[in-house]
């Protein structure tokens, strides 16, 4: 039995259209939460350390990534609760809020320590704008595209590409050059470029922003003396492991001392003033110090069954809207994962982003949650068979139309 309205056009659709509701997919929050305990585990061993190195209480991490993770249920609860067409509808809002935050964050005084306009800071409490403008720009993204399929007009150059250069654009302004957080605009970036292709953006159209993405990266990086300095020291790491390549040179000492086994949960040098960010951005060097070879492997694989398990649930979507939105949450989470592995382990540059779930960080976590409460909701909508992805009609080509060639339909 089929619940969901069906347009005229047999390939697009007209509203938000939901299949039978059932159970969600729990699965998914086992892998999370199993996530989320392994970070919360790692803090905890590191603590003293920490402490030590900052002089502050041997709890205060702890305790802050504690009350950071009772926020993320809530956030996840809400999203949960919260229909998607709710989402869909008033994404403008939440547009306007990021964009006020933002702001906010530019009009503030820098840290020393850390010289970049990215953080709104009010007492104690400090949020990065930057994550909020994720959750945003996601929702946004997968309403616009959804509305040019509905509309037919997903291949038309003023009507779609032309705004996502402008997004691009803008990106490029605030985020890598006002910001200086190229990691996050890379995120950012590759979730723009799936969720297009997804939604069936010719190639040439993908490409064409690709290649300004890359022109607009070249121009950051050759521009700005750090950039070119993590760069270097990307390329020749020991070549000044007392300056430019002092973290990577660390990271990699402490992925390497791990050996096989690990040192053990109880046992870490790098914690000690020695790897910076060691409860943030480096977390996972400190993990591959504690835990090993073996430990690792066995991170990889949670991360690579949570991934799956977002991927499956995107196959079996029945509508435009939520498969677009849980694309552009897999492709945020496993790109973001990518990067951080990456840059630990001497395969990419240094760019300062946090491990989903397993990072110190109250405002990643809190977003990252919210957005698989997102994830989890469309979950209860999935059919039992994947989706068919059909050819593209030369009808539909010719016409400029909606493709069905990479977002199909999903089957009761």
């Amino acid at each position: 039995m089929r619940t969901a309205q069906r347009s005229r056009h047999p390939l697009a659709e007209t509203e938000l259209t939901l299949g039978r509701k059932h159970r969600p997919d729990y699965w998914l929050m086992i892998w999370g939460l199993t996530l989320m305990l392994i970070g919360l585990v790692v803090l905890y061993s590191i603590s003293p350390a920490l402490a030590q190195t900052n002089h502050v209480s041997n709890n205060y991490y702890l305790i802050k990534q504690i009350i950071a993770i009772f926020l993320s249920f809530i956030a996840f609860y809400a999203t949960y609760k919260i229909p998607l067409k709710l989402w869909r509808t008033y994404y403008k809002p939440i547009l306007i809020i990021a964009g006020l935050v933002t702001l906010i964050a530019l009009a503030m005084p820098v840290n020393p320590a850390y010289p970049a306009h990215r953080w709104v800071r009010l007492g104690g409490f400090s949020f990065q704008s930057v994550e909020i403008v994720k959750f945003a720009g996601l929702i946004w993204l997968a309403s616009f595209l959804a509305k040019r399929i509905k509309q037919g007009m997903i291949t038309q150059f003023h009507k779609t590409l032309k705004p996502l250069l402008y997004v691009l654009g803008i990106i490029g302004v605030v985020i890598v050059g006002v910001q200086s957080d190229l990691g996050s605009a890379g995120v950012i970036a590759a979730m723009l470029f799936t969720m297009a292709y997804v939604a069936g953006l010719p190639l040439k159209r993908i490409g064409l922003i690709a290649l300004i993405g890359i022109i607009g990266l070249i121009l950051a990086v050759s521009s700005t003396p750090y950039r070119r300095q993590r760069l270097e020291a990307f390329l020749h790491p020991q070549s000044n492991c007392q300056g430019s390549g002092y973290q990577a040179c660390q990271a990699l000492i402490a992925v390497g001392s791990g050996g096989f086994l690990g040192l053990g949960l109880g046992s870490s040098v790098q914690a000690y003033g020695y790897l910076p960010e060691a409860d943030n951005d480096s977390i996972f060097a400190i993990y591959a110090e504690k835990f090993g070879f073996i430990g690792s492997t066995v991170l990889l694989l949670i991360f690579a069954a949570f991934f799956t398990r977002i991927k499956n649930i995107a196959e079996r979507l029945p509508d435009d809207f939520s498969r677009l939105l849980v694309v552009g949450i897999l492709t945020w989470l496993s790109v973001q994962a990518l990067i951080n592995i990456g840059a630990m382990i001497g395969l990419l540059p240094l760019k300062g982003i946090t491990l989903p779930f397993i990072s110190y960080g109250g405002t990643s976590i809190v977003f990252t949650t919210a957005a698989i409460g997102l994830v989890f909701q469309a979950s209860q909508y999935t059919s039992m068979k994947p989706r068919e992805v059909t050819a593209e009609p030369a009808s539909s080509r010719r016409s400029g139309g909606y493709s069905g060639r990479r977002l199909g339909r999903a089957d009761y």
